[in-house]
């Protein structure tokens, strides 16, 4: 690569794949504009056009993607309809659709049901994925039950299971909390320095599931780090764009208190 790992760089997404070699990315974790207008980085004239962005920026990496790599993507479950269609077009192969509940609060919508939600959509460019299943399970519903299955276990199709101690597999239904909500002082949300960060808990499941540490984790809209943030954390190696110098320079400073 004609740039360094573990490094942000201030550019354009564009101008930073001409120097990303091909076929070195393990994991690409995207979270790219959504056209819902919250800035002019996040406004197109039309419809097409942001397809038009869209499909451009995902077109360029998949070239990076190694041929055992991951793609998570986050959007609108309607946008992610299109990035869907267009990634099953470029044989790229389907995981899952998870939907990730962000617990944000009460809706206003009158005439439709309220929106709560986001789509991240997960696809791989070959079937030799990494997944690592046992480090992401999470806490079992029923906990009465699961303290009287660990004693005496649960009778199912004539074997005794007993459950297991790190919880149940992770399901496609994700609970986390928004970032506004979680940085509430005195019950009231504050204004944040980006206006649509992802948790850091739940960029660490991702990371989790689909890499190893030692390896390389992409994002190309980076916003405040939180990616990168994740990867220094679990040990794995980073490289990322972000156009705003603000927010760059936001993160080296969050990634230095690591």
């Amino acid at each position: 690569m004609n740039i360094k790992i573990n490094t942000i760089y201030n550019s354009d997404c564009f101008k930073f794949f001409d120097k990303v070699k091909n076929k070195s990315v393990d994991l690409a974790i995207i979270d790219p504009p959504y056209n819902l207008k919250k800035g002019e980085w996040d406004t197109f004239k039309t419809e097409k056009k942001f397809l038009e962005f869209t499909y451009k920026w995902i077109d360029e990496v998949i070239l990076k993607l190694k041929n055992n790599g991951s793609l998570y993507i986050f959007n609108t479950p309607y946008n992610s309809a299109f990035i869907l269609q267009y990634l099953t077009e470029k044989r790229l192969i389907f995981q899952n659709w998870i939907t990730w509940d962000k617990r944000d609060g009460l809706g206003s919508a009158k005439r439709k049901y309220s929106n709560g939600q986001e789509t991240i959509l997960f696809f791989t460019k070959g079937n030799k994925h990494i997944f690592n299943f046992e480090e992401i399970r999470t806490p079992y519903d029923s906990l009465e039950r699961m303290k009287h299955a660990t004693k005496k276990g649960i009778l199912k199709n004539g074997k005794r299971w007993f459950p297991n101690p790190k919880g149940k597999l992770c399901g496609e239904i994700w609970h986390f909390s928004s970032e506004r909500h979680k940085t509430k002082l005195n019950g009231r949300t504050q204004k944040m320095i980006h206006a649509t960060p992802k948790p850091l808990d739940m960029i660490e499941r991702i990371i989790k599931a689909s890499s190893n540490e030692g390896d390389l984790v992409f994002d190309c809209f980076i916003g405040t780090g939180t990616t990168a943030v994740a990867a220094k954390k679990l040990k794995r190696n980073f490289i990322g764009c972000e156009i705003n110098k603000d927010y760059v320079f936001y993160t080296k400073q969050a990634l230095k208190k690591i």
